[in-house]
Protein backbone atom coordinates (compact mmCIF):
# COMPACT_ATOMS: atom_id res chain seq x y z
CA UNK A 1 0.00 0.00 0.00
CA UNK A 2 2.92 2.39 0.84
CA UNK A 3 4.65 1.59 -2.29
CA UNK A 4 1.68 2.56 -4.35
CA UNK A 5 1.37 5.82 -2.53
CA UNK A 6 4.43 6.89 -3.05
CA UNK A 7 4.27 5.29 -6.82
CA UNK A 8 1.20 8.14 -7.08
CA UNK A 9 2.90 10.80 -5.58
CA UNK A 10 5.74 10.30 -7.83
CA UNK A 11 3.45 10.33 -10.85
CA UNK A 12 1.24 13.48 -9.72
CA UNK A 13 4.87 15.43 -9.16
CA UNK A 14 5.93 14.56 -11.96
CA UNK A 15 3.33 15.55 -14.02
CA UNK A 16 2.72 19.08 -11.84
CA UNK A 17 6.18 19.95 -12.67
CA UNK A 18 5.73 19.45 -16.42
CA UNK A 19 2.58 20.93 -16.72
CA UNK A 20 3.56 24.37 -15.41
CA UNK A 21 7.39 24.15 -16.80
CA UNK A 22 5.38 23.99 -20.13
CA UNK A 23 3.14 26.64 -19.02
CA UNK A 24 6.34 28.96 -17.58
CA UNK A 25 7.56 28.23 -21.19
CA UNK A 26 4.64 29.46 -22.81
CA UNK A 27 3.28 32.70 -21.27
CA UNK A 28 5.36 35.98 -21.83
CA UNK A 29 4.95 38.76 -23.94
CA UNK A 30 4.64 36.73 -26.69
CA UNK A 31 2.58 33.55 -25.91
CA UNK A 32 3.41 30.52 -27.39
CA UNK A 33 0.88 27.59 -28.04
CA UNK A 34 1.99 24.99 -25.63
CA UNK A 35 1.93 22.14 -28.34
CA UNK A 36 4.67 24.15 -30.45
CA UNK A 37 6.43 24.52 -26.49
CA UNK A 38 6.46 20.41 -26.48
CA UNK A 39 7.75 20.08 -30.06
CA UNK A 40 10.35 22.72 -29.73
CA UNK A 41 11.69 20.65 -26.55
CA UNK A 42 11.68 17.52 -27.98
CA UNK A 43 13.94 18.75 -31.00
CA UNK A 44 16.21 20.51 -28.44
CA UNK A 45 16.83 17.60 -26.20
CA UNK A 46 15.98 14.45 -28.52
CA UNK A 47 16.11 15.68 -32.23
CA UNK A 48 12.54 15.41 -32.69
CA UNK A 49 11.52 17.23 -35.59
CA UNK A 50 9.67 20.86 -35.29
CA UNK A 51 8.27 20.80 -38.63
CA UNK A 52 5.85 23.71 -39.07
CA UNK A 53 6.72 25.76 -35.72
CA UNK A 54 7.70 29.18 -36.41
CA UNK A 55 10.98 30.31 -36.40
CA UNK A 56 10.34 33.12 -34.05
CA UNK A 57 8.79 30.64 -31.40
CA UNK A 58 12.28 28.00 -31.60
CA UNK A 59 14.01 31.09 -30.91
CA UNK A 60 12.15 32.69 -28.11
CA UNK A 61 12.05 29.13 -26.49
CA UNK A 62 15.32 27.70 -27.32
CA UNK A 63 17.57 30.68 -25.95
CA UNK A 64 15.77 32.40 -24.05
CA UNK A 65 13.01 30.88 -21.86
CA UNK A 66 13.72 27.24 -21.83
CA UNK A 67 16.98 27.84 -20.03
CA UNK A 68 15.23 30.65 -17.86
CA UNK A 69 12.70 28.32 -16.22
CA UNK A 70 14.54 25.38 -15.89
CA UNK A 71 17.24 27.61 -13.96
CA UNK A 72 14.26 28.88 -11.91
CA UNK A 73 12.74 25.62 -10.60
CA UNK A 74 16.29 24.41 -9.97
CA UNK A 75 16.44 27.00 -8.08
CA UNK A 76 13.13 26.78 -6.09
CA UNK A 77 13.81 23.43 -5.91
CA UNK A 78 17.71 23.88 -4.63
CA UNK A 79 16.60 26.46 -1.73
CA UNK A 80 13.90 24.56 -0.39
CA UNK A 81 15.51 21.14 -0.11
CA UNK A 82 18.14 23.35 1.77
CA UNK A 83 15.04 25.03 3.88
CA UNK A 84 13.62 21.19 4.68
CA UNK A 85 16.82 20.38 5.86
CA UNK A 86 18.22 23.35 8.16
CA UNK A 87 14.80 23.51 9.70
CA UNK A 88 15.08 19.56 10.95
CA UNK A 89 18.90 20.19 12.01
CA UNK A 90 18.35 23.30 13.92
CA UNK A 91 14.73 22.02 15.51
CA UNK A 92 13.24 25.34 13.72
CA UNK A 93 10.26 25.90 11.38
CA UNK A 94 11.14 29.51 10.60
CA UNK A 95 14.86 28.56 10.08
CA UNK A 96 15.77 28.75 6.71
CA UNK A 97 19.76 28.64 4.78
CA UNK A 98 19.76 32.51 4.84
CA UNK A 99 19.76 31.91 8.49
CA UNK A 100 23.33 30.46 8.35
CA UNK A 101 24.49 33.97 6.79
CA UNK A 102 24.56 32.14 2.69
CA UNK A 103 22.70 34.99 1.13
CA UNK A 104 23.91 37.66 2.58
CA UNK A 105 27.57 36.78 2.18
CA UNK A 106 27.03 35.89 -1.28
CA UNK A 107 25.45 39.24 -1.53
CA UNK A 108 29.08 40.85 -0.47
CA UNK A 109 30.94 38.84 -2.92
CA UNK A 110 28.76 39.90 -5.33
CA UNK A 111 28.99 43.62 -4.40
CA UNK A 112 32.17 43.57 -4.43
CA UNK A 113 32.47 42.09 -7.86
CA UNK A 114 30.09 44.26 -9.11
CA UNK A 115 31.38 47.60 -7.65
CA UNK A 116 35.23 46.79 -8.72
CA UNK A 117 34.25 45.47 -11.95
CA UNK A 118 36.38 42.31 -11.71
CA UNK A 119 35.94 40.13 -14.95
CA UNK A 120 38.94 37.58 -13.64
CA UNK A 121 36.48 34.43 -15.20
CA UNK A 122 34.69 35.85 -17.32
CA UNK A 123 30.44 35.66 -17.06
CA UNK A 124 30.89 33.59 -13.87
CA UNK A 125 33.25 35.77 -11.93
CA UNK A 126 29.70 37.45 -10.17
CA UNK A 127 28.59 33.30 -9.30
CA UNK A 128 32.00 32.56 -8.23
CA UNK A 129 32.41 35.15 -5.93
CA UNK A 130 29.08 35.09 -4.92
CA UNK A 131 29.18 31.16 -4.18
CA UNK A 132 33.13 31.95 -1.98
CA UNK A 133 31.78 34.03 0.06
CA UNK A 134 27.92 32.69 0.46
CA UNK A 135 30.09 29.27 2.00
CA UNK A 136 33.08 31.33 3.23
CA UNK A 137 29.85 33.22 5.21
CA UNK A 138 28.64 30.03 6.85
CA UNK A 139 31.98 28.52 7.87
CA UNK A 140 32.70 31.57 9.41
CA UNK A 141 29.48 31.89 11.48
CA UNK A 142 29.74 28.17 12.73
CA UNK A 143 32.99 28.81 13.69
CA UNK A 144 32.10 31.60 16.02
CA UNK A 145 28.85 29.44 17.37
CA UNK A 146 30.78 26.77 17.87
CA UNK A 147 33.20 28.92 20.32
CA UNK A 148 29.75 29.72 22.15
CA UNK A 149 28.54 26.88 22.44
CA UNK A 150 29.98 23.31 21.76
CA UNK A 151 27.02 21.51 21.08
CA UNK A 152 25.82 23.83 18.32
CA UNK A 153 22.40 24.20 19.60
CA UNK A 154 20.24 25.36 17.04
CA UNK A 155 19.19 28.86 18.73
CA UNK A 156 23.13 29.32 18.82
CA UNK A 157 22.99 29.16 15.06
CA UNK A 158 20.32 31.04 14.31
CA UNK A 159 21.12 33.75 16.37
CA UNK A 160 24.93 33.76 14.86
CA UNK A 161 23.58 33.86 11.93
CA UNK A 162 21.14 36.58 11.68
CA UNK A 163 24.20 39.08 13.66
CA UNK A 164 26.31 37.82 11.08
CA UNK A 165 24.20 38.69 8.25
CA UNK A 166 22.56 41.87 9.75
CA UNK A 167 26.69 42.92 9.34
CA UNK A 168 27.47 41.87 6.29
CA UNK A 169 24.18 43.61 5.14
CA UNK A 170 25.41 46.82 6.43
CA UNK A 171 28.72 46.28 4.71
CA UNK A 172 26.87 46.09 1.19
CA UNK A 173 24.45 49.28 1.87
CA UNK A 174 27.62 51.15 2.54
CA UNK A 175 29.51 50.02 -0.38
CA UNK A 176 26.71 49.91 -2.52
CA UNK A 177 26.19 53.56 -1.45
CA UNK A 178 29.96 54.59 -1.83
CA UNK A 179 29.83 53.10 -5.22
CA UNK A 180 26.56 55.64 -6.14
CA UNK A 181 27.01 54.58 -10.11
CA UNK A 182 26.51 50.71 -9.45
CA UNK A 183 23.94 51.13 -6.65
CA UNK A 184 21.45 49.81 -9.26
CA UNK A 185 23.02 46.90 -9.87
CA UNK A 186 23.61 45.74 -6.88
CA UNK A 187 20.24 45.88 -5.34
CA UNK A 188 18.92 44.33 -8.57
CA UNK A 189 21.15 41.34 -8.03
CA UNK A 190 19.72 41.39 -4.51
CA UNK A 191 16.57 41.16 -5.02
CA UNK A 192 17.08 38.18 -7.55
CA UNK A 193 16.43 37.68 -10.98
CA UNK A 194 16.75 34.81 -13.69
CA UNK A 195 16.87 37.24 -17.10
CA UNK A 196 19.59 36.67 -19.39
CA UNK A 197 20.36 33.09 -17.90
CA UNK A 198 22.32 31.04 -20.35
CA UNK A 199 22.40 26.98 -20.49
CA UNK A 200 26.03 26.70 -18.50
CA UNK A 201 24.65 28.68 -15.32
CA UNK A 202 21.68 25.65 -15.47
CA UNK A 203 23.86 22.74 -16.26
CA UNK A 204 26.26 24.00 -13.41
CA UNK A 205 23.54 24.39 -11.02
CA UNK A 206 21.90 20.87 -11.84
CA UNK A 207 25.56 19.14 -10.91
CA UNK A 208 25.89 21.00 -7.86
CA UNK A 209 21.97 19.76 -6.88
CA UNK A 210 22.17 16.16 -7.83
CA UNK A 211 25.50 15.86 -5.87
CA UNK A 212 23.72 17.67 -3.14
CA UNK A 213 20.32 16.07 -3.24
CA UNK A 214 21.38 12.64 -3.07
CA UNK A 215 23.52 13.50 -0.53
CA UNK A 216 21.02 14.39 1.92
CA UNK A 217 18.85 11.74 1.06
CA UNK A 218 21.42 9.35 2.03
CA UNK A 219 21.37 11.46 5.51
CA UNK A 220 17.51 11.96 5.62
CA UNK A 221 17.32 8.82 8.82
CA UNK A 222 20.09 11.38 10.71
CA UNK A 223 17.25 14.33 10.27
CA UNK A 224 14.42 12.30 10.90
CA UNK A 225 16.79 11.40 13.98
CA UNK A 226 17.75 15.20 14.86
CA UNK A 227 14.55 16.35 14.80
CA UNK A 228 13.57 14.77 18.33
CA UNK A 229 16.02 16.77 19.72
CA UNK A 230 19.94 16.27 20.41
CA UNK A 231 19.65 14.41 23.63
CA UNK A 232 17.23 11.47 22.02
CA UNK A 233 19.98 11.65 19.11
CA UNK A 234 23.23 10.74 21.05
CA UNK A 235 20.58 8.23 23.08
CA UNK A 236 20.39 6.01 19.74
CA UNK A 237 24.40 6.23 18.54
CA UNK A 238 24.18 9.63 16.51
CA UNK A 239 27.66 11.83 16.25
CA UNK A 240 25.03 14.66 16.63
CA UNK A 241 27.84 17.79 16.00
CA UNK A 242 29.39 15.58 13.19
CA UNK A 243 25.83 15.17 10.87
CA UNK A 244 24.78 18.80 11.84
CA UNK A 245 27.88 20.15 10.29
CA UNK A 246 27.89 18.19 7.30
CA UNK A 247 24.32 18.79 6.56
CA UNK A 248 24.69 22.47 7.34
CA UNK A 249 27.82 22.50 4.69
CA UNK A 250 25.67 20.68 1.94
CA UNK A 251 22.99 23.38 2.98
CA UNK A 252 25.27 25.57 2.18
CA UNK A 253 26.61 24.93 -0.59
CA UNK A 254 23.57 24.46 -2.42
CA UNK A 255 22.14 27.14 -1.82
CA UNK A 256 25.06 29.32 -2.42
CA UNK A 257 25.57 28.16 -5.38
CA UNK A 258 21.69 29.04 -6.57
CA UNK A 259 21.75 32.18 -4.80
CA UNK A 260 24.98 32.61 -6.75
CA UNK A 261 23.33 32.60 -10.33
CA UNK A 262 19.72 33.71 -9.42
CA UNK A 263 20.83 36.83 -7.02
CA UNK A 264 19.04 36.75 -3.22
CA UNK A 265 15.47 34.69 -3.41
CA UNK A 266 13.87 34.77 -0.16
CA UNK A 267 11.15 32.53 1.35
CA UNK A 268 11.04 30.23 -1.05
CA UNK A 269 13.09 28.01 1.50
CA UNK A 270 10.61 28.86 3.90
CA UNK A 271 7.35 28.16 2.32
CA UNK A 272 7.70 24.76 0.22
CA UNK A 273 8.96 23.02 3.42
CA UNK A 274 6.30 24.10 5.39
CA UNK A 275 3.47 22.53 2.51
CA UNK A 276 5.38 19.60 1.74
CA UNK A 277 5.76 18.61 5.53
CA UNK A 278 1.81 19.44 5.73
CA UNK A 279 0.55 17.30 2.62
CA UNK A 280 3.40 14.16 2.80
CA UNK A 281 4.55 14.20 6.66
CA UNK A 282 8.03 14.62 8.15
CA UNK A 283 9.76 11.69 6.96
CA UNK A 284 12.97 12.94 5.09
CA UNK A 285 12.62 10.55 2.52
CA UNK A 286 9.63 11.91 1.08
CA UNK A 287 9.91 15.38 2.39
CA UNK A 288 13.11 15.97 0.81
CA UNK A 289 11.55 15.12 -2.80
CA UNK A 290 8.64 16.99 -2.39
CA UNK A 291 9.85 19.83 -0.81
CA UNK A 292 12.05 20.27 -4.29
CA UNK A 293 8.98 19.80 -6.13
CA UNK A 294 6.91 22.20 -4.32
CA UNK A 295 9.57 24.55 -4.30
CA UNK A 296 10.41 24.20 -8.34
CA UNK A 297 6.71 24.62 -9.08
CA UNK A 298 6.20 27.77 -6.80
CA UNK A 299 9.41 29.61 -7.87
CA UNK A 300 8.79 29.32 -11.83
CA UNK A 301 5.26 30.44 -10.90
CA UNK A 302 6.76 33.00 -8.77
CA UNK A 303 8.99 33.85 -11.97
CA UNK A 304 5.93 33.62 -14.49
CA UNK A 305 4.83 36.56 -12.35
CA UNK A 306 7.98 38.57 -12.08
CA UNK A 307 7.48 38.54 -16.13
CA UNK A 308 4.16 39.19 -17.14
CA UNK A 309 2.73 41.39 -13.77
CA UNK A 310 3.66 44.67 -15.66
CA UNK A 311 4.80 43.42 -19.11
CA UNK A 312 7.22 44.83 -20.71
CA UNK A 313 8.70 45.98 -17.80
CA UNK A 314 10.22 43.29 -15.10
CA UNK A 315 9.87 43.10 -11.38
CA UNK A 316 12.39 41.14 -9.49
CA UNK A 317 11.38 37.44 -8.56
CA UNK A 318 12.70 38.10 -4.90
CA UNK A 319 10.16 40.82 -4.48
CA UNK A 320 7.30 38.58 -5.57
CA UNK A 321 8.06 35.59 -3.23
CA UNK A 322 8.12 38.35 -0.67
CA UNK A 323 5.17 39.13 -1.20
CA UNK A 324 3.79 35.68 -0.72
CA UNK A 325 6.30 34.38 1.67
CA UNK A 326 6.09 37.48 4.65
CA UNK A 327 2.83 36.91 6.05
CA UNK A 328 3.25 33.13 5.27
CA UNK A 329 6.29 33.83 7.70
CA UNK A 330 4.01 35.59 10.21
CA UNK A 331 1.02 32.72 10.14
CA UNK A 332 4.08 30.34 10.55
CA UNK A 333 5.18 32.32 13.58
CA UNK A 334 1.94 33.19 15.38
CA UNK A 335 0.46 30.22 14.57
CA UNK A 336 3.70 28.44 16.39
CA UNK A 337 3.02 30.97 19.57
CA UNK A 338 -0.16 30.06 19.62
CA UNK A 339 0.11 26.53 20.14
CA UNK A 340 2.97 27.16 22.71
Amino acid sequence: MKKTKSIITAVIAIAASLSVIILGIAAGSVFVPPAHVVRIIGNTLFGISAEGVPEQYVSIIREIRFPRVILGFLTGAALSVCGATVQSVLKNPLASPFTLGVSSGASLGAGIVIAAELTFLGSFTLPAAGLVFGIGTMFLMVAFASKIDRTLQGSTIVLTGMVLSLFINGIVSVMANAKNEKYKQIMKWQTGSFSGRKWDYTAMLAVVFIVCFIFMLTKARDMDILTFGDEQAKGVGLNVKSAKVSLLIAAAVLSGTAVSFAGVIGFVDLVSPHIARRIFGAKHKMLLPMSAVIGGIFMVLCDLAARTVITPNELPVGAVTSLIGAPFFAWVFFKRKAER
